[in-house]
């Protein structure tokens, strides 16, 4: 027998903000398929793109993956060669990250993923998606106090 909460777990703003987050990120998969990137390898591309060389940690907190997943991700477009590691200039355990020259073309033909937002928010009035904005801040401000503090709190 289900769960009496089952029903409000699903309806609620936390579920409602994931399933979102999953069909953008889907869509946003689809449209780069065909030249054979995934949305995480795009958002490194971008951060190389518009703020150009990044230290391979801080993009760590950026992105906000487990170091492994970037390893992976990193690992991918290098031997796509599309971005290349280059030791720091200052601390040389520590990797630069910078786009090549074929991942500045790629940039360039890759598709303009604004649409996504769009789509999903054309027609919402914008006091309502600032108050949505807002509450999610709110409860993620509080969730990663609560985790600063330990979850025991």
């Amino acid at each position: 027998m289900a769960n009496k909460s089952d029903k409000f777990q699903h309806d609620s703003v936390a579920a409602w903000a994931k399933r979102c987050y999953l069909a953008g990120r889907a869509v946003m998969d689809a449209a780069l398929r065909p030249y054979d990137i995934g949305s995480t390898q795009w958002y490194v591309l971008y951060q190389l793109a518009h703020d150009g060389p990044t230290m391979q940690r801080d993009l760590l907190r950026m992105l906000q993956i487990e170091r492994a997943t970037l390893s992976i991700v990193i690992g991918a477009l290098v031997r796509k060669g599309l971005v290349e590691q280059v030791p720091d200039s200052i601390d040389r355990r520590q990797k630069r990250l910078r786009m090549t020259a074929a991942g500045t073309t790629l940039w360039g033909e890759l598709p303009d993923l604004t649409f996504i937002r769009r789509v999903a928010f054309d027609g919402i009035d914008q006091a309502e998606i600032a108050t949505a904005i807002k509450v999610l801040q709110t409860a993620t401000g509080r969730l990663d106090e609560l985790l600063r503090r330990g979850t025991d709190a």
